[in-house]
């Protein structure tokens, strides 16, 4: 397996700088494990392939405004960090630019009226800030958005999904996009049971696997929890043999460290937990939990990719599964699907 084999082109094009209006009115490719045979839909086509007894699963991490714009205290210079966790001490990691010129002991002025200090530098190129006051990312921070997409969104409110509740993210957990509230209530409607668990998207969304050998790829840690509301539902959902569809990839990783950890302790249950998930899911991963998946379209050579190729892994079919996810994506080009955070959707059962 080398990350190479996670790698597609994509004309950029097909890079969707907008959101789509209304929310759900994405397209929604479907894509069967068992036989690999796909389906061009729309979203709220999502209904048709719902079951009574179904559990789904979203993450409610709602993004802030980690991105701050400032000039250096000492030679007036532009600056620029993003802020990507808050640490136990009340410092921050952060990404800073231009990088290697903001050392230690720098202070930077953010417009508006606060300031931010580097305490320290690291090799990864990760700085620890210290803000002079957390009140002001919400009063001057701006909105994060990807890299790959150059037009200014005009309302922050679509690059966070109907459900957020819990801020911390530097990301959205792009798959709960394409979710409406009225949308929601008939998923309820059909008996279907809704549970919300808490991941806070941090720097792996913005960083490419680099090695050759994706085993060698560090990933950060992310911040989740699942409360007892949580864990009882999906406990009875397992208990019963009654599918549990994760909305998003973070939402898979939620429900993949929590098994993993429920195993390792020897424990029969989940219960609630609120832990770092270290979780790096490559293909050969036993998923314990994750039975269907609605996700959008990722970037080549991701994390996200591999995630996604590790669930699609289709015994009957003679191609492998990154060739299977490959074929689909390669399928979605063809088609003029939207990929990326603002795009269409997958839904893999």
């Amino acid at each position: 397996m080398r990350t190479s084999d996670f790698d597609y082109h994509l004309p950029p094009e097909l890079i969707a700088q907008k959101p789509i209006e209304p929310r759900d009115s994405s397209r929604l490719m479907v894509l069967r494990r068992n036989s690999g045979a796909l389906e061009h839909r729309h979203f709220p086509d999502l209904l048709e392939y719902l079951r009574p007894g179904d559990v789904m699963v979203f993450n409610q991490s709602r993004v802030i405004p980690a991105r701050l714009y400032g000039h250096r205290a000492d030679t007036g210079s532009k600056a620029e960090f993003l802020l990507l966790r808050r640490n136990a001490d009340g410092t921050w990691q952060a990404i800073a630019r231009p990088g290697r010129r903001l050392r230690a002991g720098v202070v930077v002025d953010i417009d508006g009226g606060f300031s931010v200090e580097i305490e320290a530098s690291h090799e990864d190129g990760l700085k620890t800030v210290r803000l002079s006051t957390e009140e002001g990312i919400d009063r001057f921070g701006h909105t994060p958005l990807p890299p790959y997409i150059k037009e200014t969104l005009d309302d922050s409110e679509r690059y966070q999904t109907v459900y957020s509740r819990q801020p911390g993210s530097v990301a959205a957990p792009t798959a709960g996009l394409h979710f409406t509230k009225d949308l929601l209530e008939k998923i309820r409607s059909l008996g279907v049971e809704t549970v919300f668990v808490t991941l806070h998207v941090g720097l792996d969304t913005f960083r490419p696997v680099d090695e050759d050998d994706p085993t060698d790829h560090k990933i950060h840690t992310e911040q989740y929890q699942i409360d007892a509301q949580a864990a009882e539902t999906l406990n009875r959902a397992r208990s019963d043999g009654r599918r549990i569809i994760a909305v998003g990839t973070t939402s898979v990783r939620v429900l993949e460290q929590a098994a993993l950890d429920m195993e390792q302790k020897g424990q029969n249950a989940l219960s609630e937990i609120n832990a770092e998930a270290s979780l790096f899911i490559l293909p050969g991963h036993p998923f314990r939990l994750v039975d269907a998946m609605v996700t959008n379209f990722h970037l080549p050579r991701s994390s996200l990719l591999m995630l996604v190729s590790a669930f699609v892994e289709i015994s009957t079919v003679a191609d492998s599964e990154r060739a299977t996810v490959l074929a689909a994506y390669s399928d979605a080009i063809k088609h003029r699907y939207r990929f990326y955070s603002f795009g269409d959707a997958m839904f893999i059962a």
